[in-house]
C-alpha cells in the first residue's frame, strides 16, 4: 500500500514530539558562565519534595527509531523546504513558519506540499523495488514443476 503525504505529516508530527519527550535533564547541557557547584536548597520546605510532582512520558525506543527515520527524510529535500517541513511539524503556525523562511504563505505551503510528495515518492520507490526484489527471489526459490 503507498505511502501518503498525509502519513508522512503525521510521523513528522509524532517525531516533534517524541522528541520533546526525550529526557533533558538540568545541567545536561553546557554551562556557560557561573559557578560549577551544585545547586542547594534554599528552604526547609522545597528541600523534601513538597513541590507538585511532574509525570514525564519518556518515549519508546520504536518511538525514537521513527524519530530518527523523520529526521533522515529530510536529507532527501532542500534545507529550506527541511526547515518547513519541521517547523510545522512542532505546530508552529504559518505566519511563524513564512517569517522565518523568508517566504510569502502560499510559496511556504506549496513547498511544504511538494516536499512531502517528494518524501512519500522516495519512499514508495523503496518499498515498490523492495516488494520486485522479494518477488525475484521468492520465484527463484520455487522449484519447477512443469514435469519436463
Amino acid at each position: 500500500m503507498p505511502i501518503t503525504p498525509r502519513e508522512i505529516e503525521d510521523r513528522f508530527e509524532d517525531a516533534a514530539l517524541t522528541l520533546r519527550r526525550l529526557p533533558n535533564p538540568p545541567g545536561s547541557g553546557p554551562r556557560g558562565y557561573g559557578g560549577s557547584w551544585p545547586e542547594y536548597v534554599q528552604e526547609a520546605k522545597h528541600a523534601y519534595g513538597y513541590a507538585e510532582a511532574q509525570m514525564r512520558v519518556v518515549p519508546s525506543a520504536s518511538d525514537i527509531q521513527k524519530m530518527d527515520d523523520c529526521i533522515a527524510w529530510l536529507h532527501l529535500l532542500d534545507p529550506e523546504d527541511a526547515r518547513i517541513v519541521w517547523l510545522r511539524a512542532e505546530g508552529v503556525r504559518w505566519r511563524q513558519v513564512c517569517y522565518r523562511a523568508g517566504v510569502v504563505r502560499s510559496t511556504a505551503w506549496r513547498r511544504w506540499a511538494a516536499a512531502l510528495l517528494t518524501i512519500a515518492k522516495h519512499l514508495n520507490a523503496i518499498e515498490k523495488s523492495g516488494a520486485r526484489k522479494e518477488a525475484a527471489r521468492k520465484a527463484q526459490s520455487k522449484p519447477d514443476h512443469t514435469g519436463a
